[in-house]
């Protein structure tokens, strides 16, 4: 079986040729750098959030800025820019690139240049570093992705809050290597409870006998595609649970799917070599992602 991942994309030979903003400047994909002092490549010290545009508009877009504003916050880091202008740096990457649809955005900031190659904030003395990489993105995932549980754990708030979509992404790949190495395309990870929790990319929800459950949100990214899918059962009847649940219920389950800005609904085929449900989409996935393309072209 060839390896996937939750974000293979159709091959675009125009995102060779790409602009990049980078601090309010548009810069050929070739040509924008940051420094080898920045914050972010030094100590992955920045947030980030990745956005989707469909028919010429940023899907959900004042939910990310909520949460980009929110996590910058956490991290005592000043972005120097109103949700309004972030959008309009957005929206004026989006024009420079001649995008109407089906394209990515991954905006990060980060704690910006140090005068010393040393942890403190305080070090950190040029401002923040803004960067908006936007490419022509056509998801393309040929089969129902298959994942394996790893030892690496979605952990408590105090550590490092698995909320926070943060530049320090090294447990979630450690995790997702170890996924690989053990023949999977993605790592599903456990809270510290020994709970079902997430994937190293993803949020994770699984179908029972009608109903749709997903981990009680305590140790995952406060997904918005997440959200989305649980009010989209709610205003359907469709059962919906945030809940505890283990690895026998999942094994156990007739469906199984991701949630992503990216993949939006992504079926599970596998998990640690159990075949979910026929390892095609279910039913109830199927309508979900029906549910969920009208509800963004609305």
């Amino acid at each position: 079986m060839d390896k996937i991942s939750t974000h293979e994309a159709e091959e675009d030979a125009r995102n060779a040729d790409i602009l990049i903003w980078v601090n309010g400047k548009l810069t050929p994909r070739a040509e924008a750098t940051v420094s080898v002092y920045d914050s972010g490549f030094m100590l992955g010290d920045g947030v980030w959030e990745g956005l989707r545009l469909y028919d010429g508009r940023w899907t959900f877009a004042d939910e990310h800025m909520a949460r980009l504003f929110e996590a910058a916050k956490a991290i005592d880091l000043q972005l120097g820019m109103t949700p309004d202008q972030v959008l309009a740096a957005l929206e004026e990457t989006r024009a420079a690139n001649g995008m109407t649809t089906d394209a990515h955005a991954r905006l990060m900031v980060t704690r910006g240049v140090k005068r010393l190659p040393f942890q403190h904030p305080r070090l950190s003395t040029q401002g923040p570093t803004m960067v908006i990489i936007m490419e022509h993105s056509r998801p393309r995932i040929p089969r129902p992705v298959t994942l394996a549980t790893v030892p690496h754990l979605r952990g408590l708030p105090m550590t490092q809050d698995p909320k926070l979509n943060s530049h320090s992404k090294l447990n979630c790949i450690l995790a997702c290597i170890a996924a690989e190495k053990a023949g999977a395309d993605e790592a599903l990870m456990l809270d510290i409870h020994g709970f079902v929790n997430t994937t190293n990319a993803c949020n994770f929800f699984i179908v029972r006998r009608g109903e749709v459950w997903t981990s009680t949100g305590d140790y995952c990214m406060n997904g918005i595609t997440r959200q989305k899918v649980i009010d989209l059962c709610q205003a359907n009847g469709i059962p919906v649970f945030e809940r505890n649940f283990s690895l026998v219920d999942a094994y156990s389950a007739d469906e199984a799917f991701l949630t992503g800005t990216f993949g939006a609904q992504t079926p599970v085929g596998m998990i640690d070599g159990r075949v979910i449900g026929t390892g095609e989409p279910g039913p109830t996935t199927a309508r979900l992602r029906a549910l969920y393309r009208e509800l963004v072209a609305g």
